[in-house]
């Protein structure tokens, strides 16, 4: 059982810049990627930790009735117990979504790549200067 909320990586966040090259946006999106990998890892970490909670909580509501003490601390600790579960229930969702999204950047850099790939190595191999994209619109 925890009650620790802070995070257990030290994944920085991703910058969200004007930066558009190619290989900064393909920088961007695996960094986006792996940071939500990890979200992913804590979130089922901190469902199952709440799940334990919930449990033990449930446990301690019949220690408590079985110590004939007075009901409303029996009520109160078995209320704990159901909001507990039932916020794990919501990190369960809020980790599927996370999922989700992860797989969406892995979706999106593949596309991008797809896109972008050629066009990238082409200018990168140049050793004459061209435009930036968008040069000409204006």
């Amino acid at each position: 059982m925890s009650s620790d909320l802070a995070p257990r990586s030290s994944t920085a966040p991703v910058v969200a810049d004007d930066d558009n090259r190619y290989k900064a946006v393909q920088a961007k999106l695996d960094k986006l990627g792996k940071a939500m990998d990890d979200a992913v890892l804590e979130l089922e970490a901190l469902q199952r930790d709440m799940k334990a909670n919930a449990t033990h909580t449930e446990g301690v509501a019949g220690d408590i009735e079985n110590a004939d003490l007075d009901a409303k601390f029996v009520a109160v600790t078995n209320e704990v117990a159901v909001a507990l579960g039932g916020a794990a229930v919501e990190v369960k969702n809020l980790g599927a979504t996370a999922e989700e999204v992860v797989d969406l950047t892995y979706q999106a850099k593949r596309t991008h790549s797809k896109l972008y790939g050629a066009l990238d190595d082409i200018r990168s191999n140049r050793r004459e200067k061209t435009p930036r994209p968008g040069f000409f619109n204006r």
